[in-house]
């Protein structure tokens, strides 16, 4: 009997390693407000290179809403995130009132470790859309409540005071006891935690130029983490300032978080070199600020730009995608088909 179990515990061990070692990584990384213009730009501002010119297959996005040709974060988000169109402002809810699952939700289902990191809070439209529903992405309250009890291991953004200074008084910090809640990225590092949680900023964090955590930093954080874990993982990355920049219409905001960006998208790139079963998509989730460069010093590869509104155009935007299953996100598509996609990975 006791060689029995033996075999069956052995057996049992080896069959699940190597499911593990045949499961896919998947890493999806959204540029908010990111569309091909504010790549040109960033690439010529950053001695004409971008990270984004190693990866092997490039498609096009569909981003209007259900409502609308111009989308907002929170359906494009929701779009990505779960598979269907919804209302501009909505979150996780469809245009027909279902709340389906998040791949965030379904990955976990599936013995997959999950992370989000964002340079916004983490309730900020785009990450909420992997963990939350609700009928107004304004309601922040809401969606922190949502945070609290969600399926997220691993999680580094702004936002704190919807957590701690709410108008329920409840503080959501201390009644997640399964988190550690770490106060810096070297206490994130040094947490031996299964969950970690750490605020980058009581309300939205600053501006890359004003002394933000770089993107990069933090991925390469959560990366550690998910590596000691020795599980497959979904991670989702939003440089979430692009956009704000294009709101302001301030070209070096802009191209500074785009830098910030890239070069976390270049962290991502490295890692694959150790870990191939990993697939990276890059996207945004609309464009912002109607960008145009309409003239430039080829001398000192400096772009003179426009900008057409403050607001977000129906613009397509790239989606750039290496490693397994890759050749699939190339051609022109909805972007709910991203979640597809990326279900059928994991499905594989």
């Amino acid at each position: 009997m006791r060689l029995y179990l033996f075999f069956v515990i052995v057996l049992g061990g080896l069959f699940f390693g190597k499911a593990q070692e045949n499961s896919t990584n998947i890493i999806l990384m959204i540029g908010d407000g990111m569309g091909l213009t504010q790549i040109t730009a960033g690439m010529y501002f950053n001695g004409n290179k971008t990270s984004l010119e190693g990866f092997t297959s490039i498609g096009l996005s569909k981003t209007h809403s259900s409502n609308s040709l111009v989308t907002d974060s929170a359906a494009s988000g929701t779009a990505m995130a779960v598979g269907v169109k919804t209302l501009n402002g909505v979150v996780g809810i469809s245009y027909k009132n279902k709340t389906p699952k998040s791949i965030l939700e379904i990955s976990k289902e599936q013995g997959y470790q999950t992370a989000l990191i964002a340079t916004s809070s983490i309730v900020h439209a785009t990450p909420a859309s992997f963990y939350a529903d609700v009928v107004s992405r304004k309601e922040y309250e809401k969606i922190a409540l949502q945070m609290s009890t969600s399926v997220v291991d691993y999680f580094i953004g702004g936002g704190k005071k919807y957590f701690n200074d709410r108008e329920d008084n409840r503080n959501l910090i201390k009644e997640m006891s399964d988190y550690d809640i770490v106060s810096s990225l070297s206490k994130f590092d040094n947490s031996t935690a299964s969950k970690i949680g750490h605020f980058t900023n009581r309300d939205e964090p600053n501006k890359i130029v004003d002394g933000r955590l770089p993107l990069k930093d933090a991925v390469q954080s959560v990366l550690s983490k998910l590596d000691r874990d020795q599980k497959p993982f979904f991670m989702m990355v939003e440089g979430s300032q692009i956009d704000w920049g294009g709101h302001a219409n301030e070209i070096n905001y802009v191209i500074s978080e785009f830098k910030d960006f890239d070069a976390a998208v270049q962290t991502v790139l490295d890692y694959t070199i150790d870990h191939p079963n990993t697939l990276v998509i890059v996207t945004a989730d609309h464009e912002t600020g109607g960008l145009t460069i309409p003239k430039g010093n080829i001398k000192k590869m400096r772009p003179s730009v426009d900008f057409s509104t403050v607001g977000h155009t129906a613009s397509m935007v790239p989606v750039f995608a290496k490693g397994p299953s890759a050749d699939t996100f190339s051609g022109i598509y909805d972007n709910t088909l991203i979640f597809t996609k990326m279900l059928n990975v994991l499905n594989e």
